[in-house]
């Protein structure tokens, strides 16, 4: 089973090496998969199901495979239909992180400023967790197995991704200060 994922993924950097699509068409790509990412992740429930049913489509265009809306969809339908639990959960996590950092900057506690950073870490860490699950996630593979996959990658094999990613993050969280609609393009970049 290990050969046959290292020959897929072998087969599937050279179909990615052989297919460059201009940079202005990635670009639109993007932020076109950002417009639905943005809009099936409304119920907010979906969000995690989304990114990874965006991070999919833009896989999908990279290799010079067939890639339209209707894709989209159907992973989004195959994403949501199992990686429901894995997003509730995620969610109550932050829940959680957020109650905490509200408790803490409350000064009920003592050591209220070690809590606050303890915190904000922790709702970094979460945040970064399940975006990179979902981005790892492929149709098929159970999200605690990506969950897993994405936690080794984002602390051992690239940390400096996890810090782009919290940056990518910020970025977007000021585009959409700035002016809220940007936030579905800059989702897409994301």
């Amino acid at each position: 089973m290990g050969r046959g994922m290292e020959a897929a993924r072998g087969a599937a950097a050279v179909r990615r090496a052989a297919h460059v699509p201009p940079r202005f068409a990635l670009f639109a790509e993007c932020l076109l998969t950002g417009v639905w990412v943005v809009l099936a992740a409304l119920p907010l429930v979906t969000l995690l199901p989304a990114f990874a049913a965006g991070c999919a489509h833009l896989s999908r265009h990279l290799d010079g495979e067939r890639s339209t809306w209707r894709d989209f969809l159907a992973g989004l339908r195959e994403a949501t239909r199992s990686g429901w639990r894995f997003s509730l959960l995620w969610w109550a996590a932050l829940a959680l992180l957020a109650f905490d950092l509200r408790v803490a900057r409350s000064g009920a506690l003592p050591g209220g400023p070690a809590l606050i950073a303890v915190s904000v870490a922790g709702l970094l860490a979460v945040v970064v967790l399940g975006l990179r699950t979902a981005a790892s996630r492929r149709p098929g593979t159970a999200w605690p197995a990506a969950a897993r996959t994405a936690a080794h990658q984002g602390l051992a094999t690239d940390p400096g991704g996890s810090l782009l990613l919290i940056g990518g993050l910020a970025v977007l969280a000021v585009a959409a200060w700035q002016m809220l609609p940007l936030i579905a393009p800059a989702a897409g970049a994301l």
